[in-house]
């Protein structure tokens, strides 16, 4: 076999395996660590408005250490193919406010609502929302540039 031949053809097999780990890498990254959301709607006005790009962390989720205040990136739970960017206003043990009615927030579960009370569906019309459903908090705004700001406390 000719050498060029074989050692053209280690070369790509180099190259395939950085690859295959960047991705690798990449992918856990994404999964486990923190990501980029488009959010959309306006439920989040002032604070987050329609298009803009946020970086969300996973690990407070999944280590359940997402606290009353925080803003997260969660599964809608009257539509699971959906994702909502909600703030957390009550978590487990907390009494809240559902339009007229009061009711404590139940172990597991936290209350999201929208910033815009006025045009946001949220804990108010879906009541509690499992811990599970949690993607992601966010941790700050990356887009545009000019509102570019950090929204952990």
């Amino acid at each position: 076999m000719n050498s060029k031949l074989v050692k053209f053809a280690a070369k790509c097999v180099g190259v395939v395996g950085y690859v295959i780990q960047y991705a690798c890498v990449a992918h856990c990254t994404l999964e486990y660590v923190g990501d980029f959301v488009v959010c959309s709607g306006p439920s989040m006005e002032p604070t987050i408005v329609s298009d803009d790009v946020l970086f969300t962390e996973h690990i407070s989720p999944r280590l359940q250490l997402i606290k009353k205040g925080d803003i997260v990136i969660s599964t809608s739970p009257s539509n699971p193919r959906i994702n909502i960017c909600k703030r957390v206003a009550g978590t487990a043990g907390d009494k809240v406010s559902s339009g007229l009615s009061h009711q404590v927030v139940p172990r597991g579960h936290v209350w999201l609502e929208g910033d815009n009370y006025g045009n946001s569906s949220d804990s108010r019309q879906f009541g509690p929302v499992p811990e599970g459903l949690i993607r992601g908090r966010a941790v700050c705004k990356v887009w545009p540039p000019r509102r570019v700001q950090m929204l952990t406390w």
